[in-house]
């Protein structure tokens, strides 16, 4: 298949070599991943009990956790267009300055109390999922050749971190919360808003330069940079100014973007799909809630403590065969979770940590070559657009889960996620075919 203009652009934009500033650029990142995710993990692992407890309706409570995710993928939006018109540094201060206010709402919503209000600050919670997520994109912008993968990797595997420590640090801050006079549940959200407090403040007074400026001043010039949009408004940092091209026109002319995000939202759909309801397929085996902590811990481990692997791996023998790498762990891990009963919980945790592994290899290998499919003005565009529309499955696949395990079965629901799995696969075998 002939290489699009959009292709040939983008391989153009590969920087000849590693910038000066990637080392203390990703320091940075790794940095950000750790406090944002302390601030993640302490809101996720009470969210769920303090809507039901506030709302008195389980019902209720398990939209927490899709409020969060559905915040995710809204902000990506204004994340990205934000990083396009005055790069990463402005996108990410936005994502955590949205987390911040929405873990004081949150805070707030407790103490009324007021379920809407916990909702909202949810929902706005959220931006420290997106900013985590953009954070992998703005450790690529100043990779070397061969090192796209394994940067981004580096910033993927400090969430694991935040992400273990956050839900073991909630009842302590309820504890402390409590003894301050603060209202139940609000602690934790005060831990959280700090988190995200001070990650804020790191990256808008660290991330310096901003890399995606860095890249576009190194790759093109700031002159050349001008003739890219047309005009020769720039940016305070003196980077390029905002592309006037749309994500979706960039996937239109990318087939290497499409199948990219495609493998990218396919991953995390089937992760979050199945991952949500297993504590509640536990719950049906009468586990206690330390067996199911576990569990889903193994699960996080699987998704965050080995992603260097996949970022080598990719790296050394391509993105498509180490996505395909995925699809099949995935599929190993779904087919597993089927045949779990409830009172199985080795074969339950063997599964979520294959499920874990296998979106770890999806993440990372897509947003490799998502990042390489278009040039560098394209991709906060792109990017934020794939945030989007993998965090937008995500929390209509977390809902459809619930409807099919309340009709059917978990079972069912994990063999429906080796159903999305399979055609992805048979996508990515044909596209790497005519990539070759």
């Amino acid at each position: 298949m002939p290489m699009t203009l959009a292709d040939e652009a983008a391989e153009r934009a590969v920087p000849p070599g590693r910038h000066p500033a990637q080392r203390r650029i990703l320091a940075v990142l790794t940095a950000s991943q750790i406090l944002g995710g302390i601030g993640v993990g302490t809101g996720v692992a009470i969210s769920t009990l303090a809507a039901a407890t506030l709302s008195g309706s389980e019902a209720i409570g398990g939209l927490a956790q899709t409020s969060a995710v559905a915040g995710a993928g809204v902000l990506a939006v204004p994340m990205a267009r934000a990083a396009a018109r005055h790069g990463r540094r402005a996108g990410l201060s936005l994502a955590y300055g949205a987390a911040t206010a929405g873990a004081v709402v949150a805070m707030i919503g407790t103490a009324i109390p007021s379920w809407p209000l916990l909702m909202l600050g949810l929902f706005l919670a959220g931006g420290g999922s997106a900013g985590g997520l953009a954070a992998r994109y703005s450790a690529t912008d100043l990779s070397g050749p061969g090192r796209t993968a394994r940067d981004l990797s580096i910033v993927v595997w400090a969430t694991t971190v935040g992400s273990i420590a956050g839900p073991n640090l909630a009842e302590p801050a309820d504890a402390i919360g409590r003894d301050l006079g603060l209202a139940a549940w609000a602690g934790p959200y005060a831990m959280a808003a700090i988190a995200f407090g001070l990650t804020l403040l790191g990256i808008f007074a660290l991330l310096r330069p901003d890399p995606l400026h860095a890249a576009g001043m190194r790759t093109s010039g700031k002159d050349a940079a001008r003739d890219v949009t047309g005009d020769g408004a720039e940016d305070a940092d003196g980077g390029p100014p905002a592309p006037k091209v749309s994500g979706w026109r960039a996937l239109r002319e990318s087939p290497r973007a499409r199948l990219a995000v495609a493998a990218i939202a396919v991953s995390h759909i089937v992760m979050v799909s199945v991952m949500v309801m297993t504590p509640v397929h536990l719950n049906h085996g009468h586990a206690s809630l330390s067996i199911v902590g576990v569990v889903i811990s193994l699960h996080i481990a699987g998704m965050y403590a080995l992603s260097p692997l996949p970022g080598w791996l990719a790296d050394r023998y391509g993105r498509v065969p180490v996505l395909l790498i995925g699809m099949a762990v995935l599929a190993a891990a779904t087919a597993l979770a089927a045949v779990s009963a409830p009172h199985d919980v080795t074969r339950l945790s063997i599964a979520l940590v294959l499920l874990g592994l296998g979106w770890s290899f999806g993440l990372v290998a897509g947003s490799a070559l998502l990042t390489e499919s278009v040039p560098l003005e394209r991709r906060p565009a792109v990017q934020g657009l794939s945030d989007l529309l993998m965090n937008g499955g995500a929390a209509i696949g977390g809902l459809a889960a619930g409807a099919i395990v309340t009709a059917f079965s978990y079972g069912v629901l994990a063999t429906c996620a080796m159903a999305l799995v399979l055609p992805m696969t048979a996508a990515l075998i044909v596209g790497g075919r005519e990539r070759t």
